[in-house]
């Protein structure tokens, strides 16, 4: 019966495994093995990259850590073999290597403490700060971007569309002193917390929550109109779908046709770029917690600039960079689950 069922070929491979489920087993590992290689490599030229770029830019540290000091030359001698800026640059580069290895990112010249606790500390402001504004971003964006396509080339789409068109040119530092200015003390200016402020848990989260308000709306403007750009154009493209005409056809209303249909075929788009964008925002709140003296990493790299400070720069710029690819690679792999055509490659 068994040679019967192999020569008609309805009989399955020796060990009961499918040929398709094998080579997908096959695929998935290889796709992940191919990421994986491909986010260590691109870690490893940023590292390089940074530690070049950081070595390119003026001035000198032990200059500006003696400045205003009387500094005999023996001992600006023994502070750069102290720093270790003395040795050649080679060494410096192999040293920073097997720190990063050891997961030791150096210690700051200015602060004169880890780059890791300092960085470590840093971290939570630009994640609240980032954080609430890519949740209210996506959530904004994505609604305004669903209205505007479903009412295509109505006064709502046109003027939504030009709104978000001219937020997302408009450079977030210059949005941000525009609101400080318009606001003329409404809000705080800066800092993240009132030195008066209440020692319970309401009163500290109140008053958090108060200096957010600026820095957040400064993201929240630039980031939402990505977001519902990005919403428009891939609803738009599913609009004359034939499924949707099907849909209309079988009698449902025109709500359900939108919510059960064309919007969670059109939100793969923006929920890849909601995770591609996370990394790069977080990168790019430099100047937004400069403006607003946010205690970030943003702020944290504009202060090491200034003198410079090496390894803190390299430190915080591993951990953008990494942040990024991260969520890229995070994007990548969600796609490949969302989408059933990229797993079928």
């Amino acid at each position: 019966m068994t040679e019967a069922l192999a020569g008609a070929g309805l009989a399955g491979p020796a060990g009961g495994a499918d040929p398709d489920e094998r080579r997908a087993g096959t695929g998935t590992a290889r796709f992940l093995l191919g990421k994986l290689g491909g986010a260590v490599a691109s870690l490893f030229l940023v590292v390089t990259l940074g530690f070049v770029l950081f070595r390119t830019i003026p001035g000198d540290p032990v200059a500006t850590l003696t400045r205003d000091r009387p500094t005999k030359p023996e001992q600006l001698a023994q502070l750069r073999e102290r720093l270790g800026v003395d040795k050649p640059v080679i060494q410096q580069f192999l040293d920073y290597l097997g720190g990063l290895f050891r997961g030791d990112l150096g210690s700051s010249y200015a602060y004169n403490r880890p780059v890791a606790d300092l960085i470590a500390e840093r971290f939570w402001p630009t994640l609240l700060l980032v954080g609430t504004a890519t949740v209210l971003a996506v959530a904004i964006g994505m609604w305004l971007g669903v209205r505007a396509a479903w009412r295509r080339d109505s006064l709502f789409d046109r003027t939504q569309t030009g709104i978000a068109l001219t937020l997302w040119s408009v450079p977030q530092f210059w949005l941000g002193l525009l609101l400080l200015i318009a606001t003329h003390g409404l809000f705080p200016s800066g800092g993240m917390r009132s030195p008066n402020a209440g020692t319970g848990f309401l009163g500290q989260t109140l008053d958090v929550a108060y200096h957010l308000v600026l820095p957040c709306l400064t993201l929240l403007a630039v980031l939402y109109a990505q977001y519902m750009l990005v919403m428009r154009s891939s609803l738009l493209g599913e609009m004359d779908a034939e499924y949707l005409t099907t849909a209309r056809a079988k009698g449902l209303r025109d709500d359900l046709v939108r919510r059960h249909h064309a919007v969670p075929n059109a939100l793969l788009p923006t929920v890849t770029l909601v995770f591609l964008q996370f990394g790069m925002v977080v990168s790019g709140t430099v100047t937004v917690e400069t403006v607003f003296s946010w205690p970030g990493l943003g702020l944290l790299t504009y202060q090491a600039l200034n003198v410079p400070d090496l390894p803190l720069l390299q430190g915080v710029f591993v951990v953008l960079a990494g942040s990024v690819i991260v969520m890229n690679l995070i994007a990548e792999l969600l796609y490949r689950v969302l989408d059933p055509r990229v797993r079928a490659q």
